[in-house]
C-alpha cells in the first residue's frame, strides 16, 4: 500500500485516484461493526489496510491480534485460534489462551484466510454466528466479542466451488470486500513511494543529500509491472540507494538473483568486437533472441501476454504472432527447466 510512520504504526501513502478511492471505502467500512475481507496481490499492503481498519473503528483502544495462516501448519491453526486445555494432547502441559480470547473486545486479523482447514472454518462460523467457542480438549463454552478481518490473494468464491471454503462462512465474512489496487495501477504513486523509500534508506545509510531519480530510472519504475507490488518496489529502490555513491540514481536492478556468472550474461557483457560473428547463423541467432526476450517478458509480466506485449512495446496481436511462431521451442525450454 505504501506507508509512513504514524501514531498507530504505519499510515498509507498515495495520491492516485484509485488509491484514494480505496482509502475512502476502507474508512467507511471501518466504523461499521461487521466483518471485512481484504483482497489483494502479494506485497500490496493487506496487513497495513487491516491495521487502518482497526484503528479507525470504535474498537481502536482494544487489541488488534494478527494470525498469519500461511505461517502455521494446518494442524496447528485450530489450537492457535481457540487455545487448548491442559492435557488436551501430548505436550499440552498447561492451559493456553487462543487468539480469539486475546482479541476480546477488539479485532482479529486472519491473514491468508483461504488456507484455514474446513473443520476450523466450521468453528469460526460458530463464533461469527453465536459469539461462542470451546478450547481444544474442553466442552466449556466461552463467549467472545471480536471483529474479524480476513485477507487473501486467493479467489474465495472459486475455493467455495471447489469445496475448500465454506460458503456459509464466506457469506458472513463478506459484509464488505475491499480490493487493494495493485501498484501497477497506481500511476505516479510509484514515484512518490520510490522517493519516500529512497530517502528513508539514505538516512539509514547516514547520507544527507536528497535522493533523485534519472529520467530513465523513472521511466523504468513506471513501466515495470511490479508483481511483488510495494514490497518489491521498496527492495528495488533501497538496493539502488545503498549501492550508489551519488544522490542521483541512474541504475536499478529488478532481479537480485540475476547471476553475473551465467554464460548468457557473460556473453552479453562481452564487447561485440571481441568475438567473431558467424554470419551464416543469423536466423538461428534471431530466433534465440526472440525466444529469450519472449520468455523474460512473460516472466516479468507474471505470465500475462498483454503485460508482456507492453513490456516489449508490441501490440497484443504482434506478441501473439511471435508466441505462436516460437510456441514449440518455448514449451521445450519450459520442460527442460
Amino acid at each position: 500500500m505504501g506507508v509512513v510512520s504514524g501514531g498507530h504504526g504505519q499510515q498509507p501513502l498515495g495520491e492516485s485516484e484509485v488509491f484514494l478511492d480505496f482509502q475512502s471505502r476502507l474508512s467507511r467500512a471501518a466504523v461499521v461493526n461487521r466483518s471485512v475481507l481484504i483482497v489483494g496481490e502479494r506485497g500490496s499492503g493487506k496487513e497495513i489496510a487491516a491495521r487502518r481498519l482497526h484503528y479507525l473503528s470504535p474498537r481502536w483502544q482494544q487489541s488488534l491480534v494478527t494470525v498469519n495462516c500461511a505461517a502455521l501448519p494446518p494442524s496447528l491453526i485450530e489450537t492457535e485460534l481457540f487455545g487448548y486445555e491442559q492435557g488436551a494432547f501430548t505436550g499440552a502441559n498447561k492451559t493456553r489462551k487462543g487468539r480469539f480470547e486475546e482479541a476480546q473486545g477488539g479485532t482479529l486479523f486472519l491473514d491468508e484466510i483461504g488456507l484455514i482447514p474446513l473443520e476450523v472454518q466450521e468453528k469460526i462460523l460458530r463464533v461469527v454466528e453465536y459469539g461462542t467457542y470451546e478450547r481444544v480438549g474442553s466442552s466449556t463454552t466461552h463467549e467472545v466479542n471480536v471483529r474479524i478481518i480476513g485477507a487473501t490473494n486467493a479467489d474465495l468464491p472459486a475455493l467455495c466451488r471447489e469445496g475448500r471454503f465454506k460458503e456459509d462462512l464466506l457469506d458472513r465474512l463478506s459484509f464488505e470486500v475491499l480490493f487493494l489496487p495493485p501498484l501497477r495501477e497506481r500511476g505516479e504513486d510509484i514515484i512518490l513511494l520510490a522517493t519516500y523509500f529512497a530517502n528513508k534508506m539514505a538516512l539509514e545509510c547516514g547520507r544527507e543529500a536528497t535522493i533523485r531519480f534519472s529520467d530513465e530510472v523513472e521511466r523504468q519504475l513506471l513501466s515495470y509491472p511490479w508483481p511483488g507490488n510495494v514490497r518489491e518496489l521498496k527492495n528495488v529502490v533501497e538496493r539502488a540507494v545503498y549501492r550508489s555513491d551519488h544522490p542521483l540514481i541512474e541504475c536499478l536492478q529488478f532481479d537480485p538473483f540475476k547471476n553475473p556468472f551465467d554464460p548468457i550474461e557473460r556473453e552479453e557483457r562481452t564487447p561485440a568486437e571481441s568475438a567473431p560473428i558467424d554470419l551464416a547463423r543469423f536466423e538461428e541467432a534471431k530466433v534465440a533472441i526472440e525466444v529469450r526476450y519472449l520468455k523474460e517478458a512473460l516472466r516479468v509480466g507474471g505470465g500475462n501476454q498483454k503485460e508482456a506485449a507492453k513490456l516489449l512495446s508490441l501490440t497484443y496481436d504482434q506478441l501473439r504472432g511471435l508466441y505462436r511462431k516460437h510456441q514449440e521451442r518455448l514449451q521445450e525450454e519450459e520442460r527442460a527447466d
